[in-house]
């Protein structure tokens, strides 16, 4: 009895070192793990949606040494009825409006300021969208029907071979992949587990093989899809994401700040998803989009594929919201309105007719709730035809 006693006991001691020695190793990745977990909770959303650097492993995306370009300061407007209940029920964290790039409105809540990098969730797939037309105008991508694996052959036998790049800007790739967020088994909320833990998207997404529909025969929203473009731009190019983006679409914007990505284990950002820049940086994304591409007297995304790319291309349902190139085009929309559309209240808003170019951020646990986007877009909207 005393022997099996002594031995139980070296037996627990042996266990407690190997469990302070994993601890240590993993210091970082149980760290990171944990701050996922409570990422979206309800006393910690709007800090963590200001310092991602936080809870994932991140790479900077460089302004470069241009001046910062000028976002002139407009008479202020009156906001119209409706909008201060507006911003408190969606948990608004900024709110940004710009007509005739001038700033007619400026305002932060919830304890952020203007200097805070509010994380885009997916406005920066439009982000993407960008980049992708500038490298199509390049040649880098031969064709928009050219198969995802020609680019990407880490695919060949994933539930992506034999979809189409213009399937995946689309989202109509037919994958299968669970987005509820607020699920915890779900494949967008595992996904952010092995981006904490330091596993690869990469070969994530070669692991799924399950698909639900023939490749562009039906959209549905499937984050993963971006990533995927991701993968093509990065086999066209043999270059980094950070890098391509910073020099081919951030550093002529002349931001205020430095931005970053969240990267996996591996270092390949998140392009889904994953960009962190102030309120101000992201009006002068949009800024750009609305003027044709143009910014600052230089044409930095070719028109045509800014024409192209917002337009409801999609096969979405009839009288349901429209999709293009990983851009969002309202139900009723005119010519020259569409959107960049992030979880929790992210959006870039965008009425070319107008002049208008609205960036808001928010963190607001009720965004899946029925109603909530067409609210939003309808604040928009009044927003514009007042100016």
């Amino acid at each position: 009895m005393r022997r099996a006693f002594k031995i139980i006991v070296r037996l627990v001691l042996v266990l407690a070192v190997v469990s302070v020695a994993l601890g240590l190793w993993k210091r970082e990745e149980i760290f990171r793990l944990l701050a996922v977990n409570s990422l979206f909770s309800e006393e910690k959303i709007v800090g963590n949606f200001s310092n991602m650097e936080g809870a994932f492993v991140t790479t900077p995306l460089a302004r470069g040494a241009g001046a910062i370009s000028p976002l002139p300061q407009g008479d202020d407007m009156t906001l119209p009825a409706g909008a201060d209940q507006w911003i408190n029920d969606r948990a608004v964290t900024s709110l940004l409006v710009l007509h005739n790039g001038q700033i007619r409105h400026e305002s932060y809540y919830l304890g952020t300021s203007s200097s805070d990098r509010r994380v885009s969730w997916s406005v920066a797939k439009s982000y993407l969208s960008a980049l992708f037309g500038v490298l199509m105008e390049e040649g880098a991508i031969a064709s928009l029907d050219d198969p995802v694996t020609k680019y990407a052959p880490l695919l060949e036998g994933s539930a992506y071979d034999g979809a189409s790049i213009r399937n995946v800007l689309n989202m109509a790739s037919g994958v299968s992949f669970d987005e509820d967020y607020l699920e915890y088994s779900s494949d967008i909320n595992r996904m952010g587990r092995v981006i904490a833990l330091g596993g690869t998207l990469d070969q994530f997404t070669a692991d799924l093989k399950d698909s639900f529909a023939t490749p562009g025969d039906t959209w549905q929203y499937v984050s993963i899809d971006t990533h995927v473009i991701g993968m093509v731009i990065r086999g066209a190019t043999g270059r980094d994401m950070p890098s391509l983006l910073s020099e081919k679409i951030l550093m002529p914007l002349g931001l205020e700040r430095d931005g970053y990505y969240i990267t996996d284990g591996a270092g390949v950002a998140f392009v889904l998803g994953g960009l962190n820049f102030t309120s101000r940086d992201y009006a002068r994304f949009g800024l750009m989009i609305a003027q044709n591409g143009a910014y600052g007297g230089q044409q930095i995304v070719p028109a045509m594929w800014i024409a192209e790319s917002t337009q409801a291309s999609a096969p979405t349902a009839p009288g349901d919201i429209g999709y293009g190139y990983q851009w969002w085009i309202p139900v009723g929309a005119q010519d020259g309105e569409f959107m960049a559309r992030g979880v929790y209240g992210q959006y870039i808003y965008i009425d070319q007719v107008r002049d208008v170019v609205i960036v808001t951020t928010g963190a607001d646990r009720k965004f899946r709730e029925k109603g909530v986007n067409n609210s939003n877009i309808g604040m928009f909207r009044k927003l514009a035809q007042i100016l």
